[in-house]
């Protein structure tokens, strides 16, 4: 049997490089306050294992979208990151004008103009022990990296929904975008597992609440746009401006209102449109739940009209894009 090696700092490095997967020449820049700098190579993109982020799960996380070389919702991102941080009670390591320059700057690093930032706010490193009284200092971290892509099929054709069996986070850790995504995860895979594309969280009593990742809105048959209200679910920054292009439509006359408010999940099955959304599937239409039919089966018209108001907004509305500083020529 061969003998564990133990490596020197140059033979970990060269290891480290040996052991990049295909997968990561779609990360593109990373900021780790650990190093207090940005690195290009995949390879050093890593973090130190006695960071409470790693073996507690104590640390808070946002993304906005990178597009035409501009970030989209970039503060409401950030805000809703500070916001997250302080119930998880984790302090700053900088100012918030501070963390959001390190955000640009790390995208103008990676020298895309289409993608994902993600950012992390953590506990920090210090020790392996439960509470955070031995970290050093809480950390932060930024990756730009490919942005995930959807099956065109689901805005074509669209998604199929089951009702999740996994249980529901409690209000207070579900309003916080935590790194605590075991629930979400197990909800796509038994959503997977049953032949479906996701899964939707219903609360105890009967109302519905969100899906894996991302809000879930009707459209009634009298055209009412109907979300579940935000007391014990993620406030999602993309249906916050999403629930703003419904309002537009109602002064249009293609909805009659929105309402936010309780959902039973009878009402979400009869309704004539079903949609997701979030920042990376942005809005799709849900054709079947349960195995039943939304509407008449197919993506219906607000939604598609939502999707077309979203995607022309993420890269004309000035008000929601802040240009990356990148170097001339770039």
């Amino acid at each position: 049997m061969a003998k564990t090696p133990v490596f020197t700092s140059d033979e970990a490095t060269a290891a480290l490089r040996q052991t990049v997967h295909g997968k990561a020449a779609n990360f593109y820049a990373m900021y780790s306050s650990v190093l207090g700098g940005i690195v290009t190579d995949p390879a050093l993109m890593v973090l130190p294992l006695d960071d409470h982020m790693v073996h507690r799960g104590h640390a808070v996380f946002d993304t906005a979208t990178l597009t035409h070389g501009m970030l989209y919702q970039l503060d409401p991102h950030v805000d809703r990151l500070i916001k997250s941080a302080s119930g998880a009670r984790i302090p700053l390591p900088f100012s918030q004008e501070r963390l959001r320059q390190i955000i640009l700057e790390t995208a103008a690093a990676s020298r895309r103009r289409e993608g994902s930032v993600r950012y992390w706010l953590s506990a920090g490193p210090g020790g392996y022990a439960l509470g955070p009284a031995e970290c050093v200092g809480s950390s932060f971290y930024v990756i730009v990296f490919k942005q995930e892509a959807y099956p065109e099929s689901y805005y074509r054709q669209g998604i199929k929904l089951v009702t999740s069996e996994v249980p529901i986070k409690p209000p207070l850790f579900a309003r916080i975008k935590s790194t605590n995504y075991l629930p979400n995860v197990l909800v796509v895979l038994e959503a997977k597992d049953r032949d479906a594309d996701n899964g939707v969280f219903i609360d105890p009593r009967g109302m519905v609440a969100e899906s894996s990742n991302m809000n879930v809105a009707f459209v009634t048959k009298d055209r009412v746009l109907r979300h579940p209200p935000f007391e014990a679910i993620l406030s999602g920054i993309t249906i916050q401006r999403v629930l703003d292009f419904a309002q537009r439509l109602v002064q249009q006359g293609a909805l009659n209102a929105v309402h936010v408010a309780d959902i039973p999940a009878q009402d979400g099955h009869d309704a004539a449109e079903m949609m997701l959304i979030g920042s990376s599937i942005k809005v799709a239409p849900v054709v079947e739940w349960d195995g039943r039919k939304i509407g008449d089966g197919k993506p219906g018209p607000v939604t598609q009209k939502l999707l077309e108001m979203w995607n022309e907004d993420a890269t004309s509305a000035q008000d929601q894009l802040v240009a990356v500083p990148y170097d001339e020529g770039v």
